[in-house]
């Protein structure tokens, strides 16, 4: 079902201050759509108004074909899953999941039947006896899951789950959920900032910035294919180049440190500034240096290979000669000093 979820012109006022302005997009049934962009820019607010949360001072929100924008949380049919776990510490991790079930009026066999159930698919029926104080964090995220799995909801909506977790819990979770996603397909919106996270886990991504949507694609579109220049620096590493600023309305141009190439041919010649080893490349701070080049002087991020830095040696101040591809090159047009 392609419109399972439809925001209509949704717009959410506190006050004087505008946190979402005018919003519109679908969700198909079964997608896994990440709301991204920096703290403030109204993802979470988003989310609060698809879970009946919060009502929007304007526009309508619309689920399987039918208005539900004045329709209460507990008859929307969601789960919701908060970065602050929100568990009650002084029930077990079963007690947890089974407390929403049961504020369901769901049958008292069934309860322990879906939780138990619940708990399965999170990988934590060996688990299911401790209390919170017991679980590491990121077993604590997976009873909040379950929790909200075991109610079968239509949505699955989770405000940044993981961002209160270490690197490699993050990662090994996030993985977890996404394979979890895939397997019982369920349509889930998640809010991030974190652009790693959202790349690797949804179909489709919204990117935000100051209550208004930047750019609705896949992770590979986002990327590849900023729609401006907001989403092209919020979304990876990428140099821009200011190709006319003598006019009124001039060109930036704009390309990604590892479409940056190192060639023997010829090309434009840059010194390295800086090197800076993350693993399988270097990230590198390059200068360039053709004087009768418009570029002359600027500085740009290059990605290196690690065994072509250790092969030629590379190291700050060494001479490189390099190729910006123009199929690489992404072009914006802008005012002057905006």
């Amino acid at each position: 079902m392609k419109d399972y979820l439809r925001i209509d012109h949704v717009k959410k006022t506190f006050g004087e201050l505008t946190t979402l302005n005018n919003l519109s997009f679908n969700v198909s049934q079964g997608e896994f759509l990440c709301l991204l962009g920096p703290s403030g820019c109204g993802k979470t607010t988003l989310l609060r108004i698809i879970a009946g949360l919060e009502k929007p001072s304007s526009g309508r929100v619309f689920i399987k074909g039918k208005d539900m924008t004045a329709v209460p949380p507990a008859k929307r049919n969601v789960g919701v899953v908060f970065q602050s776990y929100a568990l009650f510490p002084n029930l077990t991790a079963l007690k947890n999941v089974e407390f929403g079930l049961k504020a369901k009026k769901i049958p008292r066999p069934e309860v322990r039947e879906k939780a138990l159930e619940a708990l399965e698919m999170v990988g934590l029926l060996d688990s299911k006896d401790r209390y919170p104080a017991q679980l590491s964090g990121g077993q604590q995220q997976r009873v909040a899951l379950a929790r909200a799995l075991a109610l079968s909801p239509d949505f699955l909506l989770l405000d940044e789950p993981l961002s209160a977790l270490d690197a490699k819990v993050r990662e090994k979770l996030r993985f977890e959920i996404r394979s979890l996603q895939e397997k019982l397909g369920i349509t889930t919106i998640m809010v991030t900032h974190d652009q790693e996270e959202a790349l690797t886990m949804a179909d489709k991504i919204i990117v935000m910035n100051s209550a208004e949507i930047m750019q609705i694609g896949t992770p590979q579109e986002i990327y590849q294919m900023p729609a401006n220049p907001f989403v092209a620096d919020f979304i990876g590493a990428m140099n821009f180049i200011h190709a006319h600023q003598d006019t009124e309305n001039g060109q930036m141009l704009a390309i990604r440190p590892e479409e940056i190439m190192l060639t023997d041919e010829a090309g434009i010649c840059a010194i390295v500034e800086k090197l800076e080893f993350r693993g399988p490349i270097y990230r590198g701070l390059v200068r360039l240096e053709d004087v009768d080049s418009p570029l002359h002087k600027r500085l740009l991020l290059i990605d290196i290979a690690t065994n072509i830095v250790q092969q030629r040696k590379i190291k700050k101040g060494s001479l490189l000669t390099l190729s910006l591809g123009e199929k690489q090159m992404l072009s914006y047009r802008e005012k002057v000093g905006v």
